[in-house]
């Protein structure tokens, strides 16, 4: 079963830096309800219990060996749990978490209301929540002041050691009761969390007489687990911040043709719906009155506006800059592009990189590890090194406190999460942490021609009058081009962008190109096969064309019943990106390769425009398939960058298969590892400069942690490290990583102009 959520796997080994509850109220629960509310195939249950990232882990590693498990969805603050399965299988999950040591509690909608897909806190209660768990702890850092004022002005005075001590006991139970609480639980499941070790080191100093320090070091676990927890918030809700950016309401049509505004959610498919200049664009649709400029970013990240008008696409959560426009709905809320973005980044949460993997593991092997050098150093260390025995627990219990890596095991989740937030705004979809990671071992990116590397259209890129006036000759092949749905045709008439006089007699000539008389003269527009068969070519004529053709042009013929008039040549042009793009693979040290099923004169001039060296043409989908097998032989990690559809023998093969303009393409969002959201070929050194940005910062967050445990445990054993320098060096490198990480959602991408 997929995961959604990375940060989950902080709690495998710790809780404190992704808890939510850090001296919190928690937020008032529901009644209990008879059966639990149902959206979207999902069943949404409270687990008063849950409120932070170790018991979700707990749960859903309770849940991974029930089979018909779809999905989960976690609400840490609200504490509930979404889960999507058949009804038969809902008991045998509720049983799991059961015995796992939590009880779920069915969430009943209120009558008439629909069930909403994500339960949030109510904005009051969580505010009153925040200010009631933040003053408590205030308070409690006061009392462990005065606890160490106390102990500091009179300490050896009978009534100052009963007053600190109360202080200090006072101070523990306002900020520690929840840690307690779950240190507690956490024992009894045998398990060895950062509140069970805590809970102990608290404990033990209190009782060595080390009752002030004791007070200090809980009260600024709590503090620094509250900041920690708001700065994972950030990582967390950072996709699920894209759900606003559609509104919740759109106006549409009615019967009798006055407008209503209904919820979004209501809307039917082929409803017309009105979207006003400032206006968010609440659905997809294809504009059916109008024309605006469109911005675009939160769905493809171009950062210039698109001009659309009848017939061209709009995507829910685009902004409407200039015109009003009409458009029919062509998805329900739920299937539109920006949700499906939404729901293919909230998987790929779910999909570990090989760091992550990696820490998890370090993570079950160093907690237990350093406990066992602490009760080595309690129990051993006075018989071999003739330390006294408060002087030998005292240091055991600073290295309970160093010994769960959280700082490590938090700052991984966070940093992939980033990363993958930081993607999807700029329009790249990437499917989990692994290819995330994998995109930085690239070292050949292979692309195909037609509609990642060109434009994917015929369009006019020369025209040469032989004969007679120039105006008149083009608007003859415009009159003759308008009125032929041939793509080579339309292709013609686009680039001369002119209105030509009336023709009569219009008919095709199949397979040669079409016929009409102008201005009572009979005129042709065809290819080089009508010209030859008219006996109307030349060798200088000939020449021209072999010429075009070898740069892989398709040339028309504009022909009188005497002579030749003017020539046009038509051919698939690259997009302005690709040259830059191409440019920008090859500065990081990734060989671009063309694969083409056009012949190998097209493709080469293609490639020789975009400056690609390497180029295979005339090849099939299987021979795309096998030419990515041969590059990886040869180069190493290879790349394939296609329309996710005709391609997709290639990108399954390739180590990372990338979808190119698959804006509301259902079929390219699924085939690839990695989405571009528009047809910018730049996306894809973008994605690569972030692969290697982001496994940068995971190692310095690992580095950092690492080394900073290493120096408190030789501190801790043979220097004078306290408990709460560990919490500060624990908590405050805890902090550090989740910040480094975050740096990623501001990271630039792009290569300047």
């Amino acid at each position: 079963m997929k995961l959604q959520d990375p940060l989950s796997q902080a709690g495998r080994a710790c809780s404190g830096p992704a808890c939510h509850s850090c001296g919190a109220d928690a937020p008032p629960a529901p009644a209990p309800a008879a059966g639990p509310i149902h959206s979207k195939g999902a069943a949404l249950y409270r687990i008063p219990t849950m409120d932070c990232a170790v018991e979700e882990a707990e749960i859903r590693r309770a849940l991974e060996s029930v089979s018909g498990v779809q999905a989960l969805s976690f609400q840490l603050r609200a504490r509930t749990l979404a889960i999507t399965a058949p009804a038969e299988v809902l008991p045998r999950a509720i049983e799991a978490i059961t015995k796992a040591g939590f009880k779920p509690q069915p969430v009943e909608a209120d009558p008439g209301a629909e069930a909403p897909a994500h339960v949030h806190d109510h904005h009051g209660h969580h505010d009153h929540g925040a200010e009631a768990g933040q003053g408590r702890l205030a308070l409690a850092l006061g009392l462990a002041i005065a606890a160490e004022l106390v102990e500091f002005l009179a300490p050896e005075s009978g009534w100052s050691t009963g007053l600190g001590m109360v202080l200090a006991f006072a101070a523990i139970w306002l900020a520690g009761l929840d840690t307690y609480t779950k240190g507690y639980t956490a024992l009894r499941r045998g398990k060895l969390n950062i509140n069970a070790l805590m809970s102990v080191a608290v404990t033990g100093a209190f009782l060595i007489g080390q009752w002030p320090e004791a007070a200090m070091v809980m009260a600024l676990y709590a503090i620094a687990e509250l900041i920690e927890a708001r700065a994972v918030d950030r990582a967390r809700h950072a996709i699920q911040g894209l759900m606003a950016l559609a509104p919740e309401q759109a106006q549409v049509r009615q019967s009798d043709g006055s407008w209503h505004t209904v919820r979004a959610a209501d809307v039917a498919l082929d409803a017309v719906v009105r979207v006003r200049p400032g206006e968010r664009v609440p659905l997809d649709g294809v504009v059916s009155r109008g024309s605006s400029a469109l911005n675009q970013a939160p769905v493809t990240g171009e950062s210039i506006p698109v001009d659309k008008g009848v017939g061209d696409t709009v995507f829910a959560g685009t902004i409407n800059d200039t015109g009003e426009l009409e458009f029919r709905v062509t998805a329900a809320a739920a299937n539109t592009t920006l949700a499906r973005i939404i729901h293919a980044v909230e998987q790929a949460q779910g999909q570990r990189a090989q760091t992550q993997r990696f820490v998890d593991r370090f993570a079950q092997v160093y907690t237990p590890a350093v406990f066992g050098i602490a009760l080595a150093v309690a129990l051993l260390m006075p018989l071999w090194m003739g330390w006294g025995w408060l002087e030998a627990l005292y240091k055991a219990l600073v290295l309970l406190v160093i010994a769960c890596p959280c700082a490590l095991v938090i700052s991984t989740p966070v940093t992939v999460v980033s990363a993958l937030a930081s993607a999807a705004r700029r329009g790249i979809l990437i499917k989990g942490g692994s290819h995330l990671e994998a995109a930085r071992k690239l070292r050949v990116v292979a692309l195909d021609k037609t509609g990642t590397v060109t434009e994917g259209r015929p369009r006019l890129v020369a025209q040469e009058v032989l004969a007679g006036d120039p105006e008149h000759m083009l608007a003859l092949a415009a009159a003759l081009a308008g009125r032929s749905d041939h793509p080579v045709s339309q292709a013609i008439a686009e680039g001369l962008g002119r209105q030509g006089p009336e023709v009569e007699g219009f008919k095709a000539l199949p397979g040669r190109g079409v016929q009409a008389c102008v201005q009572g003269r009979v005129h042709v527009l065809g290819n080089h096969r009508l010209i030859e068969e008219r006996g109307q070519c030349s060798n200088e004529l000939e020449a021209r064309l072999q010429a075009h053709e070898a740069a892989g042009r398709s040339v028309t013929l504009l022909a009188s019943e005497t002579e030749v008039l003017a020539v046009f040549a038509v051919a698939d042009t690259i997009k302005p990106s690709s040259r830059a793009a191409v440019d920008e693979l090859r500065a990081l040290g990734v060989t671009p390769v063309l694969l083409t099923g056009d012949n190998s004169a097209t493709a080469r001039s293609i490639a020789r425009e975009a400056g690609i060296e390497q180029v295979h043409g005339n090849l099939l989908p299987q021979d795309k398939q096998q030419a990515i097998e041969d590059l990886q032989r040869r180069f190493g990690p290879t790349a394939m960058a296609g329309d996710g559809i005709n391609d997709a023998p290639a990108l399954a093969r390739a180590d990372i298969g990338i979808a190119m303009g698959a804006a509301g393409t259902d079929t390219a969002m699924e085939a690839a590892d990695v989405v571009i959201m528009n047809d910018d070929l730049r996306r894809i050194p973008a994605t690569i400069r972030l692969s290697r940005k982001t496994h940068t910062v995971l190692w310095q967050n690992i580095g950092f942690a690492l080394g900073l445990k290493a120096v408190f445990l030789l501190l801790a054993v043979f220097g004078n490290a306290t408990m709460w320098m560990a919490v500060f060096a624990d908590m405050g490198a805890s902090l550090l990583v989740v910040a480094n990480g975050l740096r990623l959602m501001r990271v630039r991408l792009e290569v300047p102009a």
